[in-house]
């Protein structure tokens, strides 16, 4: 499915603005089932300075340098981009979850690069009561495929989408104890429970393309930036992507944009300012809107 995928970030003070440092993720990876067609951002204020990098987990993020003094800031961005449901190896998928622990050890050629998805970052930490929930799941042998979707569906129907439950700051401890939180949320609880028993899953961050009620017109800008999780399967490389959130794997409604150990590491934008203002505020729209190819000509 191809998109047409725009996200604003605007930022409104009631002071000026001296200096504003930031970061941003927002161009798609390519991938063997995402291919990036086009991409733009722009800043305004025109930063004074701007680079482009490629992070430590292979994404792309850009650093930019806001110098003229203004009470409003907004970041554009605007992508094409075409998704396909990933496929997997079956038998990849039907090997042991005990064989997903890359501190372990094995032969697996990747086993390098899982094996920090395997511990504990700043927002995943692996409490008793994750490692608790988590072990109904991974019971002994199981299929990883199986495990891994069994713990994603637990979640999906044991906790609650809240939006005012937690808050950006919130704690795994914090989700599980109120059974309820948003995706990120739900995101770092299933990678703490699959760290807390050693299982390599990596956090991702994207969008997920929404359909209107029946009968109901598509609303602009109504879709939000949203967050997964995706499993490490040794035997082939891959990494199953599942959405506890929605209780799905991901299909070609998921546009993935970046990845890492948490939210900290691939958060949209981010930044600080020099500024005397004292308020703020912040305004996201998202829009992820499906571009139809034209029917063929009548021959």
């Amino acid at each position: 499915m191809r998109y047409r995928l725009s996200h604003r970030t605007e930022y409104v003070y009631d002071k000026p603005v001296r200096n504003s440092l930031g970061t941003h993720h927002l161009r798609p990876r390519e991938l063997p089932w995402q291919t990036l067609s086009s991409h733009a951002v722009t800043v305004d204020p025109a930063p004074a300075d701007l680079a482009r990098d490629v992070d430590y987990f292979g994404n792309a993020v850009t650093y930019f340098h806001v110098t003229s003094p203004h009470e409003h800031l907004v970041i554009d961005a605007l992508s094409d981009v075409t998704v396909d449901a990933p496929r997997y190896d079956e038998s990849a998928l039907a090997r042991p979850w005990e064989q997903s622990r890359p501190l372990e050890g094995g032969a697996w050629p990747d086993l390098w690069s899982a094996t920090e998805f395997a511990l504990e970052s700043p927002r995943v930490a692996q409490i008793p009561d994750a490692a608790a929930y988590g072990a109904v799941s991974l019971t002994p042998g199981r299929p990883i495929g199986e495990a891994a979707t069994d713990l994603m569906r637990r979640i999906h129907h044991d906790f609650d989408y809240d939006t005012k439950a937690t808050t950006v700051t919130s704690t795994v401890a914090d989700a599980m104890r109120k059974r309820a939180g948003v995706c990120q949320d739900f995101a770092h609880v299933a990678l703490a429970c699959l760290r807390s028993h050693g299982v390599a899953a990596r956090y991702v961050s994207g969008y997920l393309a929404t359909q209107p009620p029946p009968g109901k017109p598509r609303v602009v800008g109504a879709d939000a930036s949203h967050a997964w999780l995706a499993v490490w399967l040794p035997a082939s490389g891959e990494w199953l992507h599942i959405d506890p959130t929605n209780d799905t794997w991901a299909d070609e409604r998921y546009i993935t944009v970046a990845w890492g150990r948490d939210y900290g590491d691939v958060s949209p934008v981010r930044g600080i300012i020099w500024s005397k203002a004292k308020k703020s505020t912040l305004r996201v729209s998202v829009d992820v809107a499906p571009v139809l190819e034209p029917e063929p000509e009548p021959a």
